[in-house]
């Protein structure tokens, strides 16, 4: 029986062609510069993105913190969303490899961060505080169903940004699905910040990798950043031959990955005992209501037995994700299965 594992995108495993092109790829010393296909894809990254210049790095954790590292220096601050993944699921590493202060702000249900919120965030100039460095977004917002920042919100947060000194950095992690739902050239979501890191290995279906894209002068600092948190891959071509492939096609076919995403939800709402959530990408959350004598551990553990995954969050919501590999005979096997969980 085919597992169907609807956990994350981070379970996607390399296409045929991606398998195809890693096996072929020329490779160099990346750290000195030499991997032709490692400069091909940072190349095309930030061309793609409208940037002067791009870092592969070895995950989206690491983008974020070179990001950071890059931005800040010790002691210095960074005002982050509550809900933000790298306020809560990066081990907190700005702060302990870094030195840098977080300062949570709350994330609005559409992931956004009120402009009055980070205004009040953004320290005056006082020996006794921190100096505001940085304003962190994510695009699209994971913990907020998976909703995708406008170009018009983001350029308003950088204005005011700029306005004060400061700098911005989106957590683009899946950026490319954001600018699939909206519509509109992924440039635009990114036009404004300073740098945008965005990952291969999770919609896009490469195996490793993600790119850190910038100015030229802010990549060649983010360069001696990813050096000292352990960074600095050799014959790295091997993994940027996939996301060269995942650049050129498979950001093409996010759609399909949000519309079987709908499908899942509205199959999901009429099942008795289940409340669904807002489904704007890839990511639909959904949690069981007062009506029925179900757990969470039981409805996950149930699934499990019928070879579906998903994610238990420790708040009580489900997290479910479609992409690549999930077809629509799945998410009917899914459907049927949490029926059979569900006792309907």
């Amino acid at each position: 029986m085919k597992i169907i594992d609807l956990r994350s995108d981070t379970v996607t495993h390399p296409t045929p062609e991606m398998r195809e092109a890693m096996y072929r790829a020329e490779v160099g010393d990346d750290v000195f510069g030499e991997d032709p296909t490692i400069n091909r894809l940072e190349a095309m990254a930030a061309e793609r993105l409208g940037k002067e210049a791009a870092l592969f790095v070895a995950s989206g954790t690491m983008g974020n913190l070179v990001a950071l590292l890059t931005h800040c220096g010790r002691g210095d601050e960074a005002i982050v969303g509550d809900q933000s993944h790298t306020f809560l699921f990066e081990q907190g590493g700005m702060a302990a490899l870094g030195g840098i202060t977080p300062r949570p702000i709350p994330n609005q249900p559409d992931g956004t961060l009120r402009l009055e919120d980070i205004e009040a965030a953004i320290r005056p100039d006082n020996v006794h505080f921190p100096r505001t460095r940085l304003i962190c977004l994510e695009n699209t917002h994971n913990m907020c169903y998976g909703t995708p920042l406008t170009p018009e919100y983001t350029a308003q947060v950088a204005r005011l940004a700029h306005e004060r000194g400061l700098k911005v950095h989106l957590d683009g992690a899946r950026v490319f699905n954001a600018a699939t739902a909206l519509g509109v050239d992924v440039k635009e979501l990114v036009r404004e910040v300073d740098s945008v890191m965005f990952c291969l290995s999770k919609g896009l279906c490469a195996p490793v990798g993600s790119l850190l894209c910038g100015d030229a002068d802010f990549i060649a600092e983010a360069r001696r950043a990813r050096k000292v948190v352990g960074g600095g891959m050799r014959q790295a071509g091997i993994l940027a031959a996939a996301g060269i492939v995942a650049l050129e096609k498979m950001t093409l076919r996010l759609a399909e990955d949000h519309e079987r995403a709908r499908r899942l939800a509205e199959g999901l709402a009429q099942i008795p005992g289940i409340e669904v959530g807002p489904v704007h990408t890839n990511i639909l959350y959904f949690w069981l209501t007062e009506e029925t004598d179900r757990t969470p551990e039981e409805v996950v553990d149930g699934l499990a037995e019928r070879g579906v995954r998903i994610l238990g969050r420790e708040n009580g919501r489900f997290r479910a994700v479609t992409h690549y590999w999930i077809t629509d005979e799945d998410i009917d096997r899914t459907l049927q299965a949490m029926r059979e969980v569900m006792g309907t």
